[in-house]
């Protein structure tokens, strides 16, 4: 399969109603015990594979490092790989999308992109999100790869009073349409849990809706019935790997 197949089939399981369930990775071992267990693709979470390699979340594991994983990442199954890149390591619409490229020849048809500013407070303005949506897309296009640019909102995860969440439902509502108008193929609306509010959202999204899996999030069902396309499980499988881990280790040194 070329990289163009592999995109083209990575959209397509993107289906409101039926989401595409992720469950995230962070190198190519985890890459092949996911694969092997029946996934359709893989998608790596930012958190996981910094942690695995000794860092910090937030960009803090260095471009290049990160690259050459998504590299050998792509290079230990056939599946398609979406690549958690954060803010494309850079402000700058064309430095980003110069970023990406990198990626896209390390084999990933698809990115995580969020409008947090990485490393500082506050959100991008909904313009200047979109330039950078747009110069990532226009870039993909003259390499010829139909990347997936899941586009992410931090909106309701800079909130971490859930009850206020339906007040910032409009504003995703609108960052989901300019990101689509800017070239965006999903958009990503992590620690969104009320159900009633994630119908809302994927009823007036032009994109399909990716919602993570974390503790207090509805069922995979009732997500589904809910319109999402998506699904991802972000750093918690990482965590709880972390965890067994340091039980069997503290058995065998006696903890």
């Amino acid at each position: 399969m070329t990289q163009e197949e592999r995109a083209l089939a990575f959209a397509g399981l993107h289906r409101k109603g039926d989401p595409i369930v992720l469950y995230n990775i962070w190198d190519a071992g985890s890459a092949r015990c996911v694969a092997e267990a029946g996934a359709k693709a893989l998608a790596t979470g930012s958190w996981s594979v910094a942690a695995a390699h000794g860092f910090g979340d937030g960009q803090k594991i260095p471009l290049q490092l990160l690259v050459e994983i998504a590299r050998e990442i792509a290079a230990a199954t056939d599946l398609p790989l979406s690549v958690d890149f954060e803010g494309a390591y850079s402000e700058d619409p064309a430095q980003g999308a110069a970023n990406v490229a990198q990626l896209i020849d390390a084999g990933a048809i698809g990115i995580n992109f969020e409008d947090q500013v990485v490393g500082k407070n506050g959100i991008h303005p909904i313009d200047k999100q979109a330039a950078r949506i747009r110069a990532i897309r226009d870039m993909a296009e003259r390499q010829n790869v139909p990347l997936f640019i899941n586009a992410r909102t931090d909106l309701f995860l800079q909130e971490s009073d859930a009850t206020r969440h339906a007040n910032l439902l409009d504003g995703a509502i609108a960052r989901s349409k300019a990101y689509a108008e800017a070239g965006a193929s999903g958009f990503f609306a992590p620690w969104l849990v009320d159900v009633d509010l994630i119908g809302r959202l994927c009823a007036a999204s032009p994109l399909p809706v990716n919602v993570m899996m974390r503790p207090g999030a509805p069922d995979l069902a009732t997500l589904a019935a809910a319109g999402v396309a998506r699904v991802s499980y972000g750093p918690f499988p990482y965590r709880a790997m972390i965890a067994w881990l340091r039980g069997e280790a503290e058995k065998v040194y006696g903890k």
